[in-house]
C-alpha cells in the first residue's frame, strides 16, 4: 500500500518558489522513491542524525526535501537545494534543523549589523 504524502505550507511555499524544472525533477523523485519504502536507506534517502525537525532527507541531485514518516504518512517540511555542505531554502542557508522546529530560516538575530 502506497504511503500518503503530506506536504506542510511551509513546505509547498518552498516547493512552488522552485524553477518548474527543479519541481518536476523533486516531484518525480518523491513519487518514485517515497510512496513505497520512505524509510529504507538508499542513494537518494537518507536517514538525518537525530534532530527536532526532520527524520529523512531524500536528495535529487542537488534538490533537497526533509521528511518524516509517521505511520502510513509521509510529512514533507523542508524542501531546498544543496549548495557544497549547505542547505539553500527560500534563498537563505537553513539552520531550522539546530533551533527550535518553529523558527523560520533567516529570522535570528543579525550577525553583522554594524
Amino acid at each position: 500500500m502506497p504511503f500518503k504524502i503530506t506536504i506542510t505550507e511551509d513546505a509547498d511555499r518552498q516547493f512552488r518558489a522552485l524553477p518548474v524544472r527543479d519541481r518536476r525533477i523533486l516531484e518525480a523523485a518523491i513519487l518514485s522513491r517515497l510512496q513505497h519504502q520512505p524509510a529504507t536507506p538508499t542513494k537518494a534517502i537518507k536517514r538525518l542524525r537525530p534532530n527536532p525537525l526532520a527524520e529523512f532527507e531524500l536528495r535529487a541531485g542537488d534538490l533537497r526535501a526533509l521528511y518524516n514518516v509517521e505511520d502510513d504518512e509521509i510529512v514533507l517540511l523542508i524542501v531546498g537545494r544543496k549548495v557544497g555542505n549547505k542547505l539553500i531554502v527560500e534563498g537563505e542557508e537553513f539552520h531550522g534543523h539546530q533551533d527550535h522546529p518553529s523558527k523560520p530560516p533567516g529570522n535570528g538575530p543579525e550577525e553583522d549589523a554594524g
